[in-house]
């Protein structure tokens, strides 16, 4: 059974964000699906959203995206067994992302906070990579991809 990862953002301004993690996402093999839910303004809808993938036995990942109070995560994570990595988008009101909002979770909630989108899709591979040769394949070649990099960037600039 492929794995899938579902990417829940907190509303549609943070599609480009999302389109960022689903990219990434295909690199390593993982299918995505992206749904809108917030934990503010519909729980009930972000939480039958939820119930609908806890139901299937599909093997998932979970990536929220939301900005400013990010209890989309917490409420993500204590809503689900499978993993939740929050991702919040880019602000510029917070010279950054507004993590810390992500960072404190109560007791029992544990998503992962990983801030760059790349990275998000790379945490995801390298769950389903446990058991899944393909997406472990996937995830050593594009590690051995980045090292290539810094060796070829270390050696033209010795040749300097």
């Amino acid at each position: 059974m492929k794995p899938l990862v579902i990417i829940l953002m907190g509303s549609k301004a943070d599609l480009e964000h999302c389109n960022k993690i689903a990219e990434a996402c295909k690199q390593f093999g993982l299918e995505t699906v992206l749904r809108i839910g917030s934990a503010h303004k519909t729980a009930e809808h972000a939480l039958a959203i939820l119930r609908q993938y806890e139901a299937g036995l599909r093997p998932r990942v979970y990536i929220t995206v939301a900005g400013r109070s990010n209890a989309l995560s917490g409420f993500t994570d204590g809503s689900v067994c499978a993993p939740v990595i929050a991702c919040p988008p880019p602000s510029d009101a917070f010279g950054g992302a507004d993590v810390y909002s992500s960072l404190r979770m109560p007791v029992g909630v544990a998503p992962a906070l990983v801030l760059e989108p790349v990275n998000a899709a790379l945490l995801a591979a390298k769950f389903f990579g446990q058991y899944d040769a393909e997406i472990r394949a996937a995830v050593v070649g594009f590690q051995k991809r980045q090292a290539e990099k810094i060796l070829q960037d270390d050696q033209e600039l010795g040749l300097r």
